[in-house]
């Protein structure tokens, strides 16, 4: 019997059966179907050209090209993209093709199988078999799973329990934040669990953490921790027997690692917690902790302990520097960094930091008790104190507007070099040890100009105290383009301050300069590149015992004009390019120049030819001069590596100039002869010389010489450097060289000798071993320095840094290695 596009009702067949055969059960399928055969007697039943078979009234749809039942055997097959509709369990199943055994309530896929339940759980595996009667959905194939918080579960074979969720199976891979790389995400390796997939808990056997690699701000890392077995509940997931690394893979064991009985990982404090764990070195046991935490890798801001560091000093001797940082609120912190000495000396240091929506503000203040100098029988305390607030005002039409106020201050002046290995990691520490500086700064600019003024006080540590300080109160500085267009520029400068140095020198000034400078004229029959600067300056200045200014107000007014051109010349060739560029700058002062003699300037070939090229605020290089110089450069166009650059210049004037500084020399009528070199032989070698010829070209007043040179895995670096006559008194000989025993270890030396004095200011001697997350050093230096507390010192150190657990240094006595 034959239809096309009909509802065939098996019911109502079977009825008629059940009244001629009462012993035999109605079927319990409706089909509907494009085409549909009834054979055997109606015990076969085929549906063809895509269909549904539905049944449990209606809870269970399953849609199919093909459809055969079998209803003897209450075994229903269906072929070609088979779904499987449960509302009654709510999951959806896809396959080519399934078994459905109705009698006994289970269904067996064939080829690969997808599953979705609960719009919650994608399976997808091959062979498939559910059990509707217990729920459970399982498989030997190798399958995936990805939950609704986008874990991927990768595992051999799996039994899943549909009603309580949980995931039982063997050679399991899981994989959080699945769409982040591997790099950037967690994984978890396990021989066989059982999961909660709801609750987020499982225990499993022989685990493997694999850390995203970045975890440490170091790609080369291969952060991993394994364990005996593995278990997660209510936040904790505990490591039986675990070990941990950060090291990168290799056949052998890591260069570190930490062993412990118990890894704990507590989610909601966000620690990772240690018991019983002793530290390896290359499986070498060199620390024993009975129990520690540290915050997991997620933690941006978390109250705990940070990294201890330990410490040396040739004047305060072994420490250890333990931080605790503690999380004050949302936006409030601070860092307690108290250190002991093997001295009787204690030292508290805290670093305290505010961030606001439009301000900032960071402290760090020290108390060390007990400090006794080298020079001195009494022991004091001494203190620092560094600080910076920063506001953002956000003016309306203003790029930036925003304030500065920074302090600076110790109570003893060796501080700073004393305690150098102390705050290292100080983010406010001074740059230069010898000199702080506090103040305050505006800062406003927009489109139109840009304004920064404020007060600044230097405090000098190497001068005496009625010297020391320099306050300079206030000061501004004020710019703004008045043209710009197809006649040149102009710009507004304006500058002033009032400056308190030397205990009772006052220097006041306010200065006004208008700039202009034409645009670039090519003469294109000639070639020459040429353009002309004048400037224009008032000077407002008043002084107090000054050396530069009156004690009776002053109102000056100077300019100075400049004209400038340049005629580069071209070659190129088949091996090489070639650049000469012959150029002269004529400048004329008709105005008076302050007094500067006895001030140190440096001239060299990388300034001669700027306008400003004595570095002078409030007067303009006296007198008229011609600025005569010439570039060379040359390149090979085959290698890049390889070229050859040559500069020489110098400055003629028809006098004398008294108030232009001696050490310029360019207050002679003729200037000393400035040249640079630069030859780079090729990517192994490079020479750089500096020099500055008399004026009678008869005496080098001053050479600078630099080889490089680097072959391979050996390098070495010269540099000489004399001053003679006007220029300085230096004679220095510095030399540096590294040899890379292989990609592991290495050597390092460095060294100075001062010629003037006859004396050698250090050595550096260091061999190194590095790789990815440790780093084990030898380090020999002797230091001739001597300032007040500080003394020539001569060190061996031993110093291992376990990467990112901590820094471990220790000295050697220096009677020791000298016996």
């Amino acid at each position: 019997m034959k239809n096309n596009k009909i509802k065939f009702l098996i019911y109502f067949f079977f009825l008629n059966l059940v009244i001629l055969c009462p012993a035999k059960a109605i079927d319990p399928f409706e089909f509907e179907a494009n085409y549909l055969e009834v054979l055997d007697n109606g015990n076969i039943i085929k549906g063809n050209q895509n269909g549904k078979a539905i049944t449990d009234n209606g809870k269970i749809i399953i849609e199919a090209q093909n459809f055969e039942y079998d209803k003897t055997l209450q075994i229903l097959k269906a072929s070609g993209d088979v779904k499987i509709i449960d509302l009654e369990k709510d999951f959806t199943l896809h396959a080519p093709n399934i078994n459905y055994l109705k009698s006994q309530n289970k269904i067996y896929t064939i080829g690969l199988t997808k599953i979705n339940i609960q719009q919650k759980y994608d399976f997808s595996s091959e062979d498939v078999f559910l059990d509707r009667d217990k729920m459970e959905l399982s498989s030997s194939k190798k399958s995936k799973i990805v939950d609704s918080s986008n874990t991927l579960y990768e595992i051999d074979k799996f039994k899943f329990l549909i009603n309580s969720k949980v995931l039982k199976g063997t050679n399991v891979t899981v994989k959080e934040n699945l769409g982040l790389s591997k790099d950037n995400s967690d994984n978890y390796f396990f021989k066989d669990g059982i999961f909660n997939l709801e609750k987020k808990t499982f225990k499993a056997s022989d685990t493997k953490i694999e850390l995203k690699k970045n975890i440490f701000d170091n790609l080369d890392n291969d952060p991993r921790i394994f364990g005996v077995s593995s278990s997660k509940s209510d936040n904790l997931t505990i490591i039986e027997k675990g070990v941990f690394t950060s090291c990168s893979k290799n056949e052998k064991c890591p260069p570190w690692s930490v062993k412990a009985d118990k890894i704990i990982h507590n989610k909601t404090k966000k620690q990772l917690i240690y018991e019983k764990a002793i530290m390896k070195i290359y499986d070498f046991p060199i620390m024993y902790f009975p129990k520690f935490f540290h915050p997991d890798p997620t933690v941006e801001r978390q109250s705990g302990f940070l990294q201890p560091r330990l410490n040396n000093s040739n004047v305060l001797g072994s420490s250890i520097t333990t931080p605790y940082f503690h999380v004050l609120t949302e936006n409030q912190d601070v860092t307690l960094k108290p250190t002991l000495f093997d001295q009787d000396i204690q030292m508290l240091q805290a670093e305290y930091r505010q961030e606001n929506k439009k301000s900032s503000f960071i402290g760090d203040f020290s108390f060390v008790n007990n400090f006794k100098s080298s020079i001195s029988k009494t022991k004091n305390s001494i203190t620092h104190l560094f600080s910076k607030f920063f506001i953002d005002l956000d003016f309306d039409n203003y790029e930036k507007s925003k304030v500065e106020i920074f302090v600076e201050k110790v109570s003893n002046d060796s501080y700073l070099n004393i305690f150098d290995s102390i705050l290292l990691d100080t983010p406010l520490k001074p740059i230069n040890s010898d000199k702080l500086t506090s103040g305050f700064n505006l800062y406003l600019n927009n489109n139109n100009f840009n304004l920064d003024l404020g007060f600044t006080v230097y405090e000098n540590l190497g001068l005496s105290k009625s010297d020391k300080y320099q306050y300079v109160l206030p000061f501004y500085n004020f710019t703004k383009n008045l043209y710009s267009g197809n006649f040149g520029s102009i710009n507004l400068l304006s500058n002033g301050s009032n400056d308190l140095n030397s205990t009772n020198k006052i220097d006041s000034y306010v200065v006004n300069d208008l700039q202009y400078f034409s645009n670039n004229k090519i003469l294109d029959n000639f070639g020459l590149v040429s353009n002309f600067e004048i400037y224009l300056k008032n000077i407002n200045s008043i002084g107090k015992k000054s050396d530069k200014y009156k004690s009776k107000p002053k109102i000056e007014m100077s300019n100075l004009y400049l004209f400038n051109t340049s005629m580069p010349l071209i070659k190129n060739t088949l091996n090489e390019t070639q650049i000469f560029t012959p150029k002269i700058s004529f400048r004329i002062n008709p105005s008076d120049m302050l007094n500067y003699k006895n001030e140190d300037r440096n001239i060299n070939n990388s300034n001669i030819f700027a306008s400003n090229r004595l570095g002078l605020n409030d007067t303009f290089e006296g007198g008229k001069s011609l600025t005569v110089g010439v570039d060379f450069n040359s390149k090979k166009i085959e290698n890049e590596n390889n070229y050859y650059n040559l500069s020489l210049a110098t400055v003629l004037r028809d006098s004398e100039e008294q108030n232009i500084p001696n050490s310029s020399t360019l207050n002679n009528k003729n200037s000393n002869l400035f040249g640079t070199m630069e030859y780079n032989f090729s990517e192994f070698m490079n020479l750089n010389y500096a020099f500055s010829l008399d004026n009678n070209f008869n005496t080098f007043e001053s050479n600078n010489i630099g080889l490089d040179f680097k072959f391979n895995n050996f390098g070495t670096s010269v540099n000489f450097i004399e001053e003679s006559g006007n220029i300085g008194n230096t004679n220095i000989l510095e030399n540096s060289f590294f040899y890379e025993l292989n990609e592991k270890n290495s050597l390092n030396f460095k060294t100075r000798r001062n010629r003037t004095i006859n004396l050698t200011e250090y050595y550096d001697l260091v061999y190194e071993y590095n790789n990815d997350c440790l780093t084990a050093a030898m380090k020999y230096k002797k230091t001739y320095y001597q300032n007040n507390a500080i003394k020539p010192t001569e060190d061996l150190m031993f110093t291992l840094t376990i990467y990112p657990i901590t820094t471990l240094e220790q000295k050697v006595d220096s009677n020791l290695y000298r016996n």
